[in-house]
């Protein structure tokens, strides 16, 4: 094996923890790497750039599992780009129903902070709301 690097070098490449490179091994996203003949594990150039694919997928928030069907989309050079688009186009819509959630949960915090007088009153809208919630 030409020019294969120890998991450390791999993990300082690919902005990967050592890990969390083991982790996606196991979880089938990377082919188990080769061994030394002292059993360490051996990455190749080939297997740097899939753990640089997966690193950069998961920075923008794909699931496991959306990992998993864009790296054999990826690989397969008989893949349609609609296959491609169709699985981003149903990650940006579920990004922007989180984010319209998140959006919600503080703008409800806002108005409740501001009814809130923040002195040394025991009154305190924020908790009579999140009270009046538990039910």
């Amino acid at each position: 094996m030409n020019h294969a690097v120890t998991i450390g070098v791999a993990a300082e490449r690919s902005q990967l923890s050592s890990k969390m490179i083991r982790y996606y091994e196991s979880e089938g996203l990377l082919q188990p790497s080769a061994r030394s003949e002292g059993g360490y594990r051996l990455y190749t150039e080939r297997d740097l750039h899939g753990l640089r694919f997966i690193q950069r997928a998961r920075s923008l928030g794909f699931s496991l599992a959306q990992i998993k069907e864009l790296l054999a989309l990826w690989h397969n050079q008989d893949r349609s780009s609609a296959e491609v688009k169709q699985l981003a186009q149903q990650h940006i819509d579920e990004l922007e129903r989180k984010a319209a959630e998140l959006q919600d949960m503080a703008n409800t915090l806002k108005h409740l902070t501001q009814c809130c007088h923040g002195d040394e009153r025991p009154e305190c809208p924020i908790l009579d709301n999140l009270g009046s919630q538990a039910s």
